[in-house]
């Protein structure tokens, strides 16, 4: 583990927060398609990626749900950092977009290692900064930009994250994770294969050019 958070994590230059993390750390693999945070659950420990892909979602009372961000390698859930802390329930799911590897450290050491070591401190201070952008992003392009500007910028990023440029996924899920309707995106995806910019498969999208 300790070769793991000194090639992720090597912003961690306290030796003691090194320490700690492997003392309290659990290294889990989560697989393609599980969760690791749900909705309405106490959160228990704060996820340190190693390895992997996790998508977080925010999902409302009436079970519509909005892709947030993704959370690649060297990156935490602040959102999980939050709940931890103030012990409330978690407002988000995760789940690993293909397999994963995560350190667990139990939310009862968050404020102490917040006090006692300045690059975690700084660590968490960062991402919480990164990912307000993200989702001050993802208000943006809900609120001001159009349904197609936001389908490509969904597959520009989903290419991105996944290092492929075709990727196993239904109409359906494309629709939930961007709160629109099947209909709407299975039109406009049709509209971009017209385009020969990509190709539809059963459950596929192949991305034949770059989008601008």
């Amino acid at each position: 583990m300790r070769e793991l958070i000194s090639t992720h994590f090597p912003f961690f230059k306290e030796p003691e927060l090194v320490d700690a993390i492997l003392n309290v750390g659990k290294e889990v693999t989560i697989k393609e398609g599980e969760p690791i945070i749900r909705v309405g659950e106490f959160i228990k420990s704060t996820p340190l990626i190693t390895d992997g892909l996790l998508k977080v979602i925010r999902q409302d009372d009436d079970g519509r749900e909005i892709l947030l961000y993704y959370l690649t390698g060297g990156n935490t859930c602040v959102m999980t950092v939050t709940c931890c802390m103030h012990q409330e329930k978690s407002k988000i799911k995760a789940i690993a977009e293909k397999d994963s590897r995560i350190i667990l450290i139990p939310f009862h050491y968050m404020d102490d290692w917040m006090r006692n070591y300045r690059t975690w401190r700084n660590f968490i201070l960062q991402t919480y900064s990164a990912r307000f952008e993200e989702m001050l992003a993802t208000l943006d392009q809900t609120a001001f930009e159009s349904l197609d500007t936001r389908l490509i910028k969904y597959l520009n990023d989903k290419k991105l994250v996944l290092e492929t440029d075709k990727f196993t996924i239904t109409h359906q899920q494309i629709a939930t994770e961007l709160n629109s309707s099947r209909e709407a995106i299975s039109r406009l995806l049709k509209k971009l294969e017209g385009l020969k910019v990509i190709k539809l498969g059963r459950n596929k999208i192949k991305v034949l050019k770059d989008f601008k």
